[in-house]
């Protein structure tokens, strides 16, 4: 049957509707996999604004190439839609995993690997809608076919745009989510197979081809957990306890000879080990500093381990642990194993858990805390790199009694000696005294932080008993900085230029592998 003949016989409505809801799902399988990429780049490369830009901009312009491409399709139209979109399946549909599988075995390959894989779905992706619109103009109106085109085509992004971030990946995982897709792929590809079956020549190996593509796909998604406990037990070498998803971040908490970890988006946040080390650094140098403090305000650490220390105070009556993820704190509130390295802080009738952005509760808030410990993750993206902002100390500021010091994390002094005395020059630029100090945690190396105050600090003489690594005696030489972290010129972090996150990459991607 010729070209010319197929043309001039009108399709049936019903193809005409198919076709434009193919599209809907085309349009969102295709987008989910440039969001699934854009957010494994974010875990294993960090700044997420630049990941995500680069993956866009590599995925739009293969889209491009594809649509170029598209014009040497000539004659048999459905039989390479459905070629294509089993190709679609298999590649997207497989990209978070085997993601997942090189940055655990070849972590070399990962960069090349992703932005293969992107260009791969972009070009395919960019060759569906033409033919699809090819296909359709036989019977309708150019126009007709192009708004129609264009308006599933956009529904489909809106649709998965939303469930991505709220659906999806907290309940699936990216690995499952990326095969789920692929399968809704497949199935169009076998759909396409059933509609234009009269029009396809070798339709038995279409068949073959698309129902194994589909077997391979659904048993990828049934086996999915294996495939994550194996890449994620080969990157962590220790096994994994718990590991979960939440719109905000991956979170994975490992148990070996040290005990506990745990991990957010691959980054080590503390080790059961020696984690007393930070914590008692990061919050008794203020605590006791005050005297007295009643009021208190944790931002981050939803892990409850900085709340466990503020609570050996007995003069706090009231303990506020601002965290953005509730999936952190429910955790380490519920999990008998992990709320024990807390000593179930989180469950204390003093303490009061706020799941909201830390940036915006400082806004809100009415009230005025003696102590507020600032726990944040490093400065690795925008969106935490606001918390380290003059705009953010200014809110703190306001939100200190008069006499109250805040304390903040701040990184290595060693290994990003820039990046921590850029957080020192953002405080003073607010009017509070910064004083800075540093401690050793073996997990971390040397680690830093800053208080940030009206008046200035000065040592306690009374610690609480029982502590592990703080004396009355060792606390001050924690103030002191050898030449080799000592003050270097910094300029100050703003909302505007976030220069602090191009000064963290910089410095922590120059680091020895240990």
């Amino acid at each position: 049957m010729t070209e010319q003949s197929e043309a001039a016989r009108p399709a049936p409505r019903p193809i005409e509707i198919a076709l434009l809801c193919s599209v809907f799902v085309v349009a969102a399988c295709g987008l989910l996999y440039e969001l699934a990429a854009g957010a494994l780049a974010s875990y294993v490369l960090g700044d997420s604004v630049l990941q995500f830009s680069t993956i866009i901009g590599t995925y739009l312009f293969a889209m491009g190439v594809g649509s170029y491409l598209s014009r040497f399709f000539e004659r048999q139209l459905p039989a390479h839609f459905l070629r294509i979109e089993m190709m679609v399946a298999l590649v997207g549909g497989l990209l978070p995993a085997v993601l997942f599988l090189a940055n655990a075995y070849v972590p070399g390959a990962f960069r090349f690997l992703l932005y293969s894989m992107v260009l791969m779905v972009g070009t395919l992706v960019g060759l569906e809608i033409p033919l699809v619109m090819r296909i359709l103009k036989r019977n309708v109106a150019l126009k007709d076919v192009v708004s129609q085109v264009l308006t599933y085509d956009y529904l489909g992004a809106l649709a998965v745009s939303l469930a991505f971030p709220l659906v999806l990946v907290p309940q699936l995982g990216l690995i499952r989510t990326g095969l789920l897709f692929g399968l809704m792929n497949a199935g169009v590809a076998l759909w396409a197979l059933w509609m234009f079956r009269h029009q396809l020549a070798h339709r038995r190996a279409h068949a073959v081809a698309g129902l194994l593509t589909f077997a391979t796909l659904g048993l990828a998604f049934a086996g999915a957990d294996h495939i994550s406990s194996f890449a994620e037990d080969k990157f962590y070498q220790e096994r994994i306890v718990f590991a979960e998803s939440s719109p905000y971040q991956r979170i994975v908490v490992t148990h070996g000879r040290g005990g506990h970890r745990l991990f957010l988006n691959g980054n080590l946040q503390f080790a059961e080990h020696d984690e007393y080390r930070y914590h008692e650094a990061l919050v008794h140098p203020v605590m006791s500093a005050h005297g007295a403090p009643k009021k208190v305000a944790v931002l981050g650490g939803g892990d409850g381990m900085a709340v466990r220390e503020v609570l050996k105070y007995p003069s706090v009556e009231q303990v506020t642990l601002v965290e953005l993820d509730p999936n952190m704190t429910r955790l380490f509130s519920e999990n008998a194993t992990l709320a024990a390295l807390n000593a179930h802080a989180l469950a204390s009738p003093k303490v009061k858990v706020v799941n909201t952005d830390a940036f915006k509760w400082l806004q809100e808030t009415p009230d005025r805390f003696d102590v507020i410990v600032v726990d944040f993750p490093d400065p690795t993206n925008f969106a935490i790199g606001k918390l380290y902002t003059n705009s953010f100390y200014a809110l703190l500021d306001q939100r200190l009694s008069a006499s109250g010091y805040a304390v903040i994390q701040t990184t290595s002094p060693l290994v990003a000696r820039k990046s921590f005395w850029t957080v020192a020059e953002t405080v003073a630029s607010t009017g509070l005294i910064p004083t800075p100090y540093h401690a050793h945690v073996p997990s971390f190396g040397e680690w830093g932080y800053i208080i940030a105050s009206r008046r200035p600090w000065r040592q306690a003489e009374v610690l609480p008993q029982g502590l592990r690594f703080l004396t009355r005696e060792s606390l001050p030489l924690l103030f002191d900085f050898p030449a080799d972290m000592a003050r270097v010129p910094a300029q100050v972090n703003r909302l505007s230029n976030q220069i602090l996150v191009t000064t963290y990459e910089q410095e922590w991607g120059k680091a020895p592998v240990h």
